[in-house]
């Protein structure tokens, strides 16, 4: 049994016969007979009592109309929902992405694609590394990720993902209002000697420019270390020390009264956008041109 033939099924219902629910199906007579006859025989029951050429429901043929209006309403439920998908008016996309780069540039992305396409929800899923990005893409637990790391991105290696440049960002140096530096010069790296730094977690690609400090020579005392992202600014603010962050975190930190420093020389993570190499959904390859112009745009 398929819904073809609860379709054909019921038009016979409707029309009163077969003559009629032919014409309307634009099949011949023959055809929608053998239909019936086949519904009939995966049924084990008789539908129509055929008298002359009028049709009568069988007591089977009754019972089976509501089911049979059920099934064809669901698959055109269905037949609705996949289409709605496609057409990016409903549906959902999960993107992987760390902590900076999930405040920029995945900010401005999703702007510019939930502008176009507001029925399609966003969900953001975190990962604090960029394996831990790329894995997750790999594995399918989020279609797209949005990672950073020092020098060029290459997750090539995986078969499965496929990596698009997205821009870099430059490590900055925030501090409290009453920080030890003035707030119209960038600082010399080499000045963070003596300084307490609020340190991220191992992985990360702050935490490898801060370790590449320590290790050129420079010496600090790390005053704390997180793995909360969002519980560094406010560490900054109470002067439990100062923090080498990305720039995605200029303007946040900025409103709530931070002084946010460049540091010289400058040094920059790579930022991309990674996919599978498989066929994505619609909302992913939109979301991948969408938010690659974006911040072009920006």
């Amino acid at each position: 049994m398929d819904v073809r033939q609860l379709e054909y099924f019921l038009a016979i219902v409707d029309h009163g016969g077969f003559n009629r629910a032919a014409s309307a199906l634009y099949l011949s007579q023959p055809s929608l007979s053998q239909a019936v006859r086949t519904l009939e025989r995966d049924l084990g029951s008789s539908l129509f009592h055929r008298i002359g050429r009028r049709v009568v429901l069988t007591e089977a043929g009754t019972a089976l109309i509501e089911p049979a209006r059920a099934a064809v309403r669901s698959l055109e439920t269905a037949r609705a929902s996949v289409a709605a998908v496609h057409e990016l008016r409903e549906g959902r996309l999960d993107i992987a992405a760390m902590p900076s780069q999930a405040v920029e540039p995945l900010t401005t992305m999703i702007r510019s694609f939930s502008g176009r396409y507001p029925g399609v929800s966003v969900n953001i899923r975190a990962a604090f590394t960029p394996r831990g990005v790329i894995d997750m893409v790999r594995t399918g637990a989020a279609e797209l990720g949005l990672l950073a790391a020092p020098g060029p991105i290459s997750p090539v290696s995986d078969k499965e993902v496929i990596s698009h440049a997205a821009g870099e960002q430059r490590f900055v140096l925030l501090t409290p209002p009453d920080g030890p530096f003035a707030q119209d010069r960038a600082v010399a790296c080499e000045e963070l000697a003596g300084q307490r730094l609020i340190v991220g977690q191992r992985g990360t690609g702050m935490r490898a420019y801060v370790d590449g400090l320590r290790e050129s020579g420079i010496g600090f005392t790390i005053a704390a270390e997180t793995e909360h992202r969002v519980a560094i600014l406010p560490l900054v603010l109470a002067g439990v020390g100062l923090a080498v962050v990305t720039e995605s975190w200029r303007t946040t930190a900025e409103r709530a009264g931070a002084h946010v420093l460049d540091i010289e020389p400058r040094t920059t993570l790579q930022i991309a956008l990674v996919s599978r190499r498989a066929e994505q959904s619609p909302a992913a390859r939109t979301f991948l041109a969408c938010g690659l112009a974006a911040i072009d745009c920006s």
